[in-house]
């Protein structure tokens, strides 16, 4: 080799080591994020809901549901939600998804805004979330039985900001 295809050389590689570390921190990055492919959900012992989808939470404060929903959401929401529901800023922070709830003085009122965010949650995570073609939440019907689905909901009403 000539002294100037040595210097040339010398040249290129930090450029050529730029680009491999930039690709091996974006590889790792993806790594980082774990598998996004929607984990199965063991609901065997809980009841069976039936073909029809229901309204309304049926597993609200079934301990078994809880349990359940907690490993559920953890292996399928966390990564976006946050763990124990608390969101780093991905996603909303499902803690807080019936705070107005809450704040209702009547009772036929707040039953009736939870029943609103039961239909809201139901509707979110059956169908995901699209804006202008970007997907902001995948659909996880079909993917995830509703005994599951209302899991997670039972869960997330432990990790209440505001009690209802």
């Amino acid at each position: 080799m000539t002294e100037r295809s040595n210097a040339r050389m010398a040249v290129r590689r930090p450029a050529r080591l730029a680009a491999l570390m930039a690709g091996l921190l974006v590889a790792g990055a993806a790594l980082a994020h774990g598998d996004v492919t929607p984990q199965a959900v063991d609901t065997r012992e809980l009841p069976s809901l039936g073909e029809g989808w229901r309204d309304q939470n049926p597993f609200s404060g079934n301990d078994k549901a809880i349990k359940i929903g907690s490993s559920a959401y953890n292996q399928n929401c966390a990564r976006c939600h946050g763990l124990e529901a608390i969101s780093g800023g991905i996603a909303p922070d499902l803690r807080k998804l019936d705070n107005e709830c809450a704040n209702q003085k009547a009772e036929a009122k707040k039953k009736a805004c939870a029943k609103e965010i039961d239909d809201y949650y139901l509707t979110t995570v059956r169908n995901g979330r699209t804006r202008n073609g970007a997907v902001y939440m995948p659909p996880f019907e079909g993917m995830l039985n509703q005994e599951a689905i209302w899991s997670i909901k039972a869960y997330l009403e432990t990790r209440r900001e505001k009690p209802l």
